[in-house]
């Protein structure tokens, strides 16, 4: 099926005059549909040579202009899917709403970058812009975008690096596409780069991340106006505590999806405090033989502390027989 339909140059290709008999190109990257004239009976050969070698050459230059990102095309959304790595947790309704009013009022301004699909021929992959590609999908119109042959690394710092700029995404949404790309196993300079910080920022994010379980992050939202160092104090808080506990509660609660994403964070901390400050310490004393025994409990995390100089290599010991011990504990429970 021809894709002339698809695609279209929205802006005028600066190429050499045109002598022959072709006005345009039908290099299908391009989806130009050639304008033919009637040919000439005069010298029709050199002439259908030389139109030949011109269209040849045009659809040269109009794929290196492509793959450059010199040239803004109009793609028809549906031939468009999103990037290999989400970096935002949703889009906002009423954002949308307001984005999809001022492209209705004064047009798309700024292009959206894509590249072709590495996996669908004729499709293309979304490198930044995806709002702007929501928008044209509710309007119903194309979606002007540059294209570019981009490597995996080049997109997800092309689409990092536009969020920085645009400063359109919360602590939590960066710190979850940082996450993403590691699991993806993209290096940390890359990472680095895609989200404009440093080693320590980074680690800062990657530690939020361990702490908080992804299905409270999904609960929350983005909670846009929520920085750093409150997303680390709740971490810290769900480590003194029982995050299933507490994710249980709010998702119980009637009223949190009716609160912003901002307030629902604040609820989020507020019983997370509690609850770490009500299992903050549980001890007992035992002993075994002459030994004593302190059984220290935070939440559901359990420790056993005893002094190694009252038994010499009793740690080791149990170190060695925590399999055989679990196993017998497993046998006498009927587990």
């Amino acid at each position: 099926m021809a894709r002339k339909n698809l695609i279209e140059v929205s802006t005028p290709l600066q190429l050499r005059p045109e002598t022959g008999a072709t006005t345009g190109s039908d290099r299908p990257i391009a989806g130009l549909t050639p304008q033919m004239r009637a040919a000439s009976p005069v010298g029709g050969i050199t002439k259908t040579l030389g139109n030949i070698t011109e269209k040849v050459e045009r659809a040269q230059d109009l794929e290196r202009q492509l793959a450059a990102g010199q040239m803004i095309v109009e793609i028809d959304p549906a031939l468009i899917d999103g990037s290999f790595v989400k970096d935002r947790l949703e889009i906002d309704p009423a954002d949308l709403s307001m984005l999809v009013e001022q492209i209705r009022e004064h047009g798309q301004q700024v292009p959206i970058l894509v590249r072709p699909h590495p996996e669908s021929r004729g499709r293309y992959q979304v490198a930044y812009g995806h709002r702007r590609l929501a928008a044209a999908r509710q309007l119903g119109s194309k979606v002007r975008a540059v294209v570019r042959e981009l490597t995996d690394d080049q997109l997800v710092v092309s689409q990092g690096q536009e969020n920085n700029a645009r400063a359109n995404l919360s602590y939590i949404e960066r710190a979850l596409f940082a996450q993403r790309l590691e699991e993806r196993a993209f290096g940390r300079e890359t990472i680095m780069a895609a989200l404009g910080v440093d080693k320590q920022a980074l680690s800062k994010m990657l530690i939020v991340m361990r702490q908080v379980p992804l299905p409270l992050i999904m609960l929350i939202g983005s909670a846009p106006d929520i920085g750093r160092r409150r997303w680390m104090e709740f971490g810290e808080r769900l480590e003194s505590g029982d995050p299933e506990v507490l994710l249980a509660a709010l998702s119980s609660a009637d009223d949190l999806k009716a609160l912003p994403s901002n307030e629902r964070f604040q609820r989020a901390l507020l019983l997370a405090s509690a609850k770490a400050e009500k299992a903050k310490f549980t001890v007992a004393e035992s002993r075994i033989g002459n030994v004593p025994v302190t059984f220290k409990r935070i939440g559901s995390k359990t420790t056993f502390v005893f002094d190694g100089k009252a038994a010499p290599g009793f740690d080791d010991y149990v170190q060695r027989r925590l399999d055989s011990l679990y196993k017998e504990f497993k046998q006498e429970t009927g587990d």
